[in-house]
């Protein structure tokens, strides 16, 4: 078993791992879509919506609820997406790290 110094420095180093894949979460872009792709969100990772596209189709009056629906729609498949990302990051970063039986990230 590792003594204590050593733990602390596997720690350190898995803390050092951990903001490294927070950060990379940031520049890693997925795209949400619905109705078909009328309707495009595109974010990161992290989950913050870097643009939105309607589809010229959609721009009328008349379509207003359709419109509010299929945004809550590709906003919510890009935020499904995000967490596929994030997890699939977060994954490969601590299958890096020499971590104890037992020890589970985050801490």
């Amino acid at each position: 078993m590792p003594d204590f110094d050593e733990i602390m420095k596997m720690a350190a180093n898995a803390q050092a791992e951990l903001q490294k894949a927070q950060d990379t979460l940031e520049t890693i872009e997925v795209e949400g879509q619905s109705g078909g792709g009328l309707v495009k969100i595109r974010a990161t990772a992290k989950g913050r919506i870097l643009g939105v596209e309607v589809d010229e189709s959609l721009l009328s009056p008349s379509e207003k609820d359709m419109i509010e629906d299929l945004i809550a729609a590709a906003i919510n498949d890009a935020r499904a997406k995000a967490d596929s990302a994030s997890a699939e990051e977060m994954q490969k970063m601590s299958s890096t790290l020499p971590l104890p039986p037992g020890f589970k990230l985050p801490f």
